[in-house]
């Protein structure tokens, strides 16, 4: 009788040979695959790999599901439901590392092939990749006297991960066991002296260089966006912010915490002793595939010492095309118009967040050539970019963005990009640069893009002088996209669509989608975002309205007239697409931008 994993005694390990055969019965491998791979001699590396792995690779048609490659998911999952056991997909965020590299050691971990996902006062969760072994398992229940429950997970997961958690705790507690106590300058306010307990760990030491490796490892790892460091009381927080959204990655002992922010400033040779007063860096780094990714440090002094923030910026991001950002194809053709304006004011609004930076480095890539001298001056710096002249806002010499932007005037320049318009001086320069023939792009925080009329009236801009410079404005919003593997049709709900594109009169689509959440999105239900974008031209017709007292609503619906679609419209459009959910665009867009 042909053995499977059914009449396989306890204990043995998966054969090769094992799963061919069961895939062959379960009709998802054909005859001619199934003998081409048993008869294949393997190389010492491929016989080296769980076999789960070696098939994987070996990139088959799976019978049942056509156009379907034999992958590793499809291969576990197959797996789990022969053998009555579930699969998993490790997902580190949701896993409280402390906890579970205390529920074995590395070596017992190691030498079973398992490892701890999740524990709890009744049972503890563990990954395994070979169903059939379960020598461990009395020894486990004895040492942890609780339940175990088995998951099937990818066997390179499992190795991965066995390394990662293992290397962080065992980092951790060296950290923290070398020494605690206060810093110097601002500490925990609440701090109460422990005599003879002043030695604090060294930033330099290599556990911290350790923690702080694997943070930044495993933040780009997790595409996130920022990355804060949040001293609190007796421990210290790390939280990610991905697609938007915070979460909660680890916990640090309080003095690990003071080293690993103490580690980022010397990386961004920010001043270590000085933590009384706020400071700004920056930090260039590489990911493992070689690619470099440059990080704004930010730090504040707070009541139980410094907080630090890390905004990642990706240099691939910036390099992304109009139609990977979300712009749909009229509100394209109306910005590409606007960038081949030879001079003027083009301005992208929008609040902390939103792609701003995003969409002002993708235009000026387009713009800068060489027949063109393009000039920045931004506050800080955010990426490096060889195509552009850069220079960075400095206060403690009186170099402000509009003492900058003179400066600038002064070098030939085709093309000059504000970081930010913020008071009346800079305003009055960038609209001067304009009127002598140069193209000005700058950012402003506003709602909606009509609304820097207004905001620009009460810096203190002139009527007339917006009327002759002011090209355009671009306001954007960023919105979580539905992750494409999970989302679910659903009936639309015309009420909420009157209310989303209002004034607007849209035929609602008989059918929208919304989120459900899988493995591939963390059961978020989204993956990735988009923009969302409102670009109000300024024609003649609309300069119009431009006067000391402009009113809103006036200009908004002549733009409207002319062509310019609401935020909110954009997100429906984007809706209608599948792309996210209403839910989603009325989160990110007040009903006063619409």
């Amino acid at each position: 009788m042909t053995e499977t994993l059914q009449n396989r005694s306890s204990g043995q390990l998966i054969e090769l040979r094992t799963l061919l055969d069961d895939l062959l019965a379960d009709d998802r491998l054909s005859q001619k695959d199934h003998d081409r791979i048993v008869s294949v001699s393997r190389t010492p590396e491929q016989a080296a790999l769980h076999p789960i792995n070696f098939i994987a690779s070996q990139q088959l048609d799976d019978q049942l599901k056509k156009n379907k490659k034999l992958d590793t998911e499809s291969l576990l999952k197959w797996l789990a439901d022969r053998v009555s056991q579930p699969y998993m997909r490790i997902d580190p965020l949701k896993i409280d590392v402390a906890a579970v590299s205390g529920v074995m050691s590395y070596a017992f971990a190691r030498r079973h092939q398992i490892l701890a996902l999740a524990v709890d006062s009744d049972e503890v969760v563990i990954a395994s990749a070979q169903p059939m072994v379960d020598i461990w398992e009395e020894d486990l229940r004895h040492i942890t006297r609780k339940q175990i429950r088995r998951v099937i997970v990818d066997p390179v997961e499992i190795k991965k991960y066995q390394v990662e958690f293992y290397t962080l705790a065992k980092s951790i507690s060296g950290a923290n066991n070398e020494g605690v106590g206060s810093s110097t300058g601002l500490s925990n306010l609440e701090a109460m002296l422990d005599l003879g307990q002043m030695k604090d760990p060294d930033a330099n030491d290599e556990h911290i260089v350790n923690i702080v490796d694997w943070l930044l490892g495993y933040a780009f790892a997790q595409r996130a966006s920022d990355i804060h460091i949040e001293p609190r009381r007796d421990m210290g927080r790390v939280r990610f912010r991905i697609d938007g959204v915070l979460h909660t990655i680890y916990e640090f002992p309080a003095q690990v915490t003071t080293a690993v922010v103490s580690r980022i400033k010397i990386l961004g040779r920010l001043d270590v002793a000085e933590k009384r007063r706020p400071q700004d860096g920056r930090l260039k780094t590489r990911r493992a595939d070689a690619s470099e990714i440059e990080l704004r440090l930010s730090t504040l002094p707070t009541a139980f010492g410094e907080k630090l923030v890390m905004r990642i910026f990706d240099p691939t991001v910036f390099t992304q095309g109009f139609d990977e950002l979300g712009l749909l194809k009229e509100d394209l053709r109306r910005w590409q118009g606007l960038l081949k304006s030879p001079h003027g004011v083009i301005l992208v609004t929008g609040p902390t967040g939103s792609g701003k930076t995003t969409t002002l480095y993708s235009s000026l890539r387009q713009l800068a050539t060489d027949e063109v001298n393009l000039c920045t001056i931004e506050d800080p710096i955010e990426m490096i970019e060889p195509m552009f002249n850069q220079m960075q806002v400095q206060p403690n010499i009186d170099l402000d963005f509009a003492t900058g932007v003179k400066a600038l005037l002064r070098q030939d320049p085709d093309v000059i990009m504000v970081g930010e318009i913020r008071d009346a001086e800079t305003a009055d320069m960038a609209t001067q640069a304009a009127l002598t023939g140069h193209l000005m792009l700058s950012t402003l925080h506003t709602n909606d893009a009509p609304s820097a009329i207004t905001r620009l009236l009460e810096i203190g801009v002139p009527a007339y002088l917006l009327r002759a410079t002011l090209s355009g404005v671009m306001a954007q919003r960023l919105v979580r996209t539905l992750c494409p593997d999970c989302k679910e049709p659903v009936s639309m709900d015309t009420g909420v669509w009157s209310e989303l594109t209002a004034p607007w009169r849209v035929t609602a689509p008989q059918q929208v989608f919304q989120a459900k959440g899988c493995d591939e999105c963390r059961y978020t239900g989204f993956r990735g975002r988009q923009g969302i974008y409102e670009i109000l031209v300024l024609s003649d017709d609309v300069k119009q309205h431009i006067t000391n007292d402009t009113d809103l609503k006036k200009l908004s619906e002549q733009a409207m007239r002319e062509g310019m679609r609401t935020l909110r419209l954009s997100g429906a459009q984007k809706v209608a697409a599948g792309l996210t959910t209403v839910e989603e665009v009325l989160r990110v867009v007040p009903a006063r931008a619409q």
